[in-house]
């Protein structure tokens, strides 16, 4: 049996969740992938022309997630500002703007990410983004 609180569980999580960002953030994505389960579940919700949204499993698909958000997009301003926590979910609120490389678009958006840990790692990753801002900022026209 743990001796853990349910308080000292949440704030673990929390901490494990900020890990992630600023790994992100240095470019560090082997150190992201460490915090994640080998079974995770990574799922940036819309259409195709988002050329990293849909569904990924597994750690090596989390990592080609990445690859493609990298060779895609510039982040001009990132910011996780908000992390509300309960159990074993931790859900982040922020902002973001970014650059698409293949059209010179700017855009920018609010965003909610819901994660999902098990046992101090990353289960479960859900994105809610601004999926009609990527599509115009993707459209070449």
């Amino acid at each position: 049996m743990s001796d853990l609180t349910n308080e000292d569980v949440v704030r673990q999580n929390v901490a494990a969740v900020r890990r992630t960002y600023e790994a992100v953030g240095r470019g560090d994505i082997p150190a992201v992938l460490d915090v994640l389960t080998d079974d995770v579940e990574w799922t940036l919700q819309g259409p195709a022309v988002i050329p990293f949204a849909g569904p990924r499993h597994g750690r090596e698909a989390v990592g080609e997630f990445f690859s493609s958000v990298e060779e895609t997009l510039e982040f001009q301003q990132f910011e996780p500002r908000e992390f509300v926590a309960q159990g074993d979910t931790v859900v982040v609120l922020g902002y973001e703007r970014n650059l698409i490389k293949t059209t010179g678009r700017t855009f920018e958006q609010e965003w909610a990410h819901v994660y999902t840990l098990r046992d101090g790692k990353i289960a479960k990753g859900r994105f809610f983004e601004n999926t009609a801002a990527y599509v115009l900022a993707f459209d070449a026209r």
